[in-house]
């Protein structure tokens, strides 16, 4: 595999509070990634991993400021994609924020892994509705997770003050799983629940193949799709904001940096006016 790496300005990264806001004409595909650099993006790294807590002081590294090329853009398999190393967990995220929309990409595995997830499956993840902060306890801004993990991409996680509503039954590992038929159970960090659910079924690729990611949103209702599957059905999006419930149904799209380097390309995002009835369960 080829890659060719291309310089990125840092003004790239520089935008108006004008351009910051979403745009997307309704049924019209838009590009959130150029092929060329970051602009649109912003980054935020966490401090970089030492063992034993050797630099448990240390500051993170940071927003806009990335000195070991975590996020890039290269040339793979003959086509732009942004290169995510994963050497120091972070993210990148669009500048605007996006509700009602179905977002489209591709992504692969690449060879690269980095401690403390050396013998641990490749990781990533796509962050979606985030608002908030960059830096929370859980270093990520306030967000719904589709996960992007070997084996497991298309799993829920939720970020923070967030909670969702999802149809799920206990698997014999006693760990909850989407099932269409199932009741619907509220998700929520610190809860006996818990925040995180499977997805069902697996369609992802073997590693080192192209896989193609999905995520329809409309009102308060989120569809993960991979690969053509539906896999996860999220409803009524919300977050606690001064302690009550509020509804939370768009944001800005956030990738993960987590310890494996991962190729993404083909970042579309279109306005939707309704979710398509064939991918509802029935």
């Amino acid at each position: 595999m080829k890659i060719r790496l291309l310089l990125i300005c840092t003004s790239c990264l520089i935008v108006t509070a004008a351009a910051a806001q979403s745009s997307v004409k309704s049924g019209k595909w838009q590009s959130l990634f150029n092929g060329k650099n970051l602009t649109g993006w912003e980054t935020y790294l966490d401090k970089p991993y030492a063992k034993d807590g050797e630099n448990e002081k240390a500051l993170p590294i940071g927003l806009n400021n990335d000195p070991n090329h975590v996020f890039s853009v290269v040339t793979v398999d003959g086509k732009p994609a942004l290169r995510i190393s994963g050497e120091t967990f972070g993210g990148i995220n669009t500048l605007a924020d996006y509700g009602n929309y179905h977002l489209r990409m591709e992504f692969k595995w690449g060879k690269k892994k980095w401690p403390p997830k050396l013998d641990r499956p490749r990781d990533s993840g796509l962050l979606y509705h985030s608002n908030g902060p960059h830096g929370t306890p859980m270093l990520w801004m306030e967000s719904f997770e589709l996960q992007v993990q070997e084996g497991d991409c298309g799993d829920y996680w939720g970020v923070m003050n967030v909670l969702t509503d999802i149809t799920a039954r206990k698997n014999e590992k006693d760990t909850y799983v989407y099932d269409p038929g199932a009741p619907r159970i509220t998700f929520q960090d610190k809860t006996p629940v818990g925040r995180s659910c499977l997805k069902n079924p697996d369609s992802e690729k073997p590693s080192g193949e192209w896989n193609v990611l999905e995520l329809y949103c409309f009102s308060d209702t989120c569809l993960h799709v991979m690969n053509g599957k539906v896999n996860l059905v999220l409803t009524k999006t919300r977050h606690i904001v001064n302690g009550k419930e509020e509804p939370l149904t768009r944001g800005k799209i956030q990738i993960q940096s987590e310890g494996a380097e991962v190729f993404y390309r083909n970042i579309q995002i279109q306005s939707i006016t309704q979710l398509p009835a064939a991918l509802l369960p029935q």
